[in-house]
């Protein structure tokens, strides 16, 4: 079996990167952290992976907007690496700042939809840390598999999706990838839905399923003791089983590109 290669992105701020290099080694992958400068160094580093993870944390200290900064870095520095990256199939996951980061560069929702996207302020009015339940909604995404509904925290301030037009084109188009239901799979209110994002979007998709983007931190559930239910659900002999549900997330998509 080749090896699937990870390159998890450094930057300052950003402080969910080992973990989630973690989670990708525990699914099987070879994940190497690198830092964005390394990268805008040798954009051609990216030719050695199969898979670009943005992590979660408050990159550049969140400071104009959550992502922001890194998202001009990327998108001024890095576009043509990237769309070549993504031209020969590689995968792209975007982890809550990591996905306000793909947004703000315009990697989701991408074309050919014309749909304004951005990421606020939840509706709360402040950081949200909870556990939520989503439900995958779309077929295309190596990261998930539709229909199944995942147990994962989220931790976040500006998680509110929004789009700049009619939201109902968003979900036509196949482009919400993961929405907050309730404990019945139901449409939810606060604080099932933590943050009022429209659509109930937890997660968002290009149009080729590949570039992957989710407030929820499934690196944060990926050993039975991160559960909070873990020791009911899951047995503590196989402490990183695919049971664990931010575990099946890496672990699909490691199984999709082996």
């Amino acid at each position: 079996m080749a090896t699937v290669r990870v390159l998890v992105l450094r930057a300052p701020g950003i402080n969910c990167d080992e973990e989630t290099a973690y989670a990708w080694e525990m699914a099987g992958a070879q994940a190497d952290r690198l830092h964005i400068k390394r990268l805008i160094e040798n954009p051609r580093q990216l030719d050695d992976y199969q898979v670009l993870t943005v992590p979660g944390g408050f990159s550049y200290g969140d400071d104009i907007a959550s992502g922001r900064i890194l998202a001009n870095q990327l998108k001024h520095y890095l576009k043509g690496a990237i769309h070549a990256f993504l031209d020969r199939g590689g995968l792209v996951l975007g982890i809550c700042n990591g996905f306000q980061v793909l947004v703000r560069m315009g990697l989701l929702p991408g074309p050919p939809e014309d749909v304004a996207v951005s990421l606020t302020l939840n509706d709360s009015g402040r950081y949200e840390d909870r556990w939520v339940r989503v439900r995958a909604e779309v077929a295309n995404c190596p990261f998930l598999v539709q229909g199944e509904t995942y147990h994962l925290p989220v931790a976040h301030a500006e998680g509110k999706v929004v789009v700049g037009g009619d939201a109902e084109k968003l979900a036509e188009s196949g482009r919400v990838a993961l929405r907050y239901v309730d404990q019945d799979g139901q449409p939810p209110s606060y604080p099932e839905n933590p943050n009022g994002s429209i659509e109930n979007a937890a997660g968002l998709t290009d149009s080729t399923g590949r570039v992957f983007g989710l407030m929820p931190h499934p690196e944060r559930n990926i050993l039975a003791t991160h559960c909070p239910h873990g020791t009911r659900d899951i047995s503590l002999d196989n402490d990183a089983e695919p049971a664990c549900d931010g575990a099946r997330i890496f672990h699909s998509a490691f199984e999709f590109l082996s």
